[in-house]
């Protein structure tokens, strides 16, 4: 009972900071860059928690040009991990924006397994997953890319405010 007060402070103090940071600078779209937040992050961290435990669909993508796969595949996967952490935590604003540009770099850096993966199956006599499911994904990464940095706090194109 003893570090509860402390506790709940120290908590109080850090949401606070949170709630005065990047919610107030994205104005009426604080709770819906709250809420996407969330939303990327456990996407991310279901993401990267399969990356590390089944990695065998993100080894088939992965381009033959890349050295050392499995090395590669497990480090996305902690990449993902670690970056959903940071975006989510309460207590560093600059932490949270560090972890969305590096989540969008990381989106960046994986387009080209998804580019192969498309191939790929373009190629299969079955067309694989086909287009239904490949251009959407195509057009989808930009996306990503820009909900990681908005979400985060790295950028508030195109909602910033407009100067009268």
């Amino acid at each position: 009972m003893a570090l509860h007060g402390p506790f709940v402070s120290v908590f109080r103090a850090a949401t606070r900071k949170y709630q005065h940071g990047t919610e107030q600078a994205a104005g009426n779209f604080g709770m819906i860059r709250k809420g996407l937040m969330w939303l990327l992050a456990a996407l991310y961290a279901i993401a990267g928690y399969l990356h590390i435990t089944a990695p065998d669909p993100f080894l088939k993508i992965t381009p033959q040009w890349v050295a050392w796969p499995e090395a590669v595949v497990l480090w996305t996967g902690i990449a993902e991990l670690l970056g959903a952490a940071g975006l989510v935590q309460p207590w560093s604003i600059r932490l949270r924006k560090a972890a969305a540009i590096g989540l969008a770099l990381y989106a960046l850096c994986v387009w080209p397994a998804n580019i192969n993966h498309f191939a790929m199956d373009m190629a299969r006599a079955d067309g694989g997953l086909g287009l239904a499911y490949h251009v959407p994904r195509m057009i989808i990464q930009p996306l990503i890319i820009w909900l990681a940095l908005w979400a985060g706090g790295a950028t508030d194109w195109p909602f910033r405010p407009r100067k009268v």
